[in-house]
């Protein structure tokens, strides 16, 4: 692998490590987002919910009995991870298998707020994005060399796991293309022995029209 080739697919891993939106959701709405994440790789969600307040028009902490249920699907439809969590924390879960992983959270009651609003406050972060370094090296006692290290060791792990991903991408595109190359030249053969039968038909039934007609 080149040099920027490798740049490249650094730059890829930063720009697709983390994902930082916010949300409304009414009640009993139900809000999902696709990841696209590698195998072997933990995903980090970090979310803060807030409740619509009407005198100010703004949004404020919401009170403790409002929390969200949390569900996550692998790429196999794969229920991995769903429970009801408080109104605001971390989730943490490893993809045991590569491809898109369906995250999806709605409110744990349906009567809560009265008909308002929540802000859901959502941070997704991937690979060593999701890993907190910080409080590794407080209890490893590593230096800020031995961090650093690790740090570049955990993003080329990452880079090894983006490509591996994109190559079973890559086969997977490949067996769909194949699969539907072959149906394309199956139903072809078949219109093509549809068009044949029809024609021979079509001549046999003339041939019996014109001895009829004793025109031959």
């Amino acid at each position: 692998m080149n040099s920027l080739l490798l740049k490249v697919l650094l730059l890829f891993c930063a720009l697709n490590g983390a994902l930082g939106l916010y949300f409304h959701i009414a009640e009993t709405e139900r809000k999902c987002f696709i990841e696209e994440v590698p195998d072997e790789t933990t995903v980090l969600v970090n979310y803060k919910v807030e409740l619509y307040d009407p005198r100010s028009g703004g949004f404020m902490p919401s009170s403790p009995g409002i929390g969200m249920h949390v569900e996550v699907r692998d790429s196999d439809d794969k229920v991995i991870l769903s429970r009801v969590y408080s109104s605001e924390g971390k989730i943490s879960f490893i993809s045991h298998t590569p491809g898109e992983h369906i995250i999806c959270m709605y409110s744990n009651s349906t009567a809560w707020f009265s008909g308002s609003q929540l802000r859901v406050h959502l941070d997704i972060q991937v690979g060593e994005h999701a890993i907190d370094y910080a409080n590794i090296a407080q209890k490893e006692k590593l230096t800020e060399l031995q961090l650093r290290i690790r740090q570049l060791l955990d993003q080329v792990d990452q880079v090894t796991k983006e490509q591996n991903y994109q190559r079973y991408r890559e086969e997977r595109f490949r067996h769909t293309s194949e699969s539907t190359n072959s149906r394309v030249l199956w139903w072809s053969l078949a219109q093509t022995g549809v068009l044949v039968c029809m024609g021979i038909w079509q001549m046999k039934h003339l041939k019996s029209f014109f001895e009829a007609k004793k025109l031959v």
